[in-house]
């Protein structure tokens, strides 16, 4: 299969469909966290063309959409209004408009020219939801084989949900290792990077 990896610098998910004979390739507007002839650094926009994948698989920009960035959205003294009465946020002014820049991201990526289609997200807030739908089924690390917590949605088209290997009864001890990341300069990327049980859990089943 001719596999789009959009949104990608780790090249985890890329390597995984790599190695099982896929030709798969990642792209940001990031360069690689290694380099790779199978990176293609643009716009993932730019590859959208019809005929040309015959799967995609999506890291889109997440923050703005996610539960734990909706405080951010409106006014602190709004909460009690309907979301169309709120204000923007003080500190914040911008965050509605990147907030619907990133959601028409995602909806391009999901209305890709594209047969097979995954777009993975952090838990959307209402406002999301409403715009993106539902997600398809939620995921946890720990369901494929790595003690960690990290709750992500999968949006699927042509995809079967994946299915889990592991339970929690399987681990001592689960961590949240992204919500007790400590604050430095590539929190953002750290927090982003798929779990190779996660890459390697897409390309056994998907590929």
């Amino acid at each position: 299969m001719n596999i789009l990896i959009a949104c990608e610098y780790s090249g985890r998910v890329r390597d995984s469909f790599r190695k099982r004979g896929h030709n798969a390739y990642s792209c940001d507007l990031r360069k690689p966290d290694l380099p790779s002839p199978y990176h293609i650094q643009c716009d993932v926009r730019e590859l959208l063309k019809p005929n040309c994948w015959d799967a995609m698989i999506a890291f889109p920009y997440c923050t703005y959409n996610s539960l734990s960035g909706i405080q951010w959205l409106y006014h602190p003294e709004d909460t009690s209004l309907p979301p169309d009465e709120r204000r923007r946020h003080p500190k914040y002014p911008e965050r509605m408009k990147d907030f619907l820049e990133g959601i028409e991201f995602f909806k391009t990526l999901q209305e890709a020219p594209i047969p097979l289609i995954a777009l993975e997200n952090s838990k959307p807030h209402n406002a999301a939801k409403q715009l993106i739908g539902p997600a398809t089924q939620y995921i946890q690390p720990w369901m494929f084989g790595e003690p960690y917590s990290k709750l992500t949605g999968l949006w699927l088209k042509g995809f079967p949900p994946l299915k889990s290997t592991h339970t929690r009864h399987d681990y001592d001890e689960i961590f949240a290792e992204v919500h007790s990341m400590s604050p430095h300069k590539d929190r953002e990327k750290d927090r982003s990077r798929t779990r190779i049980c996660v890459a390697e859990a897409m390309a056994t089943q998907w590929g």
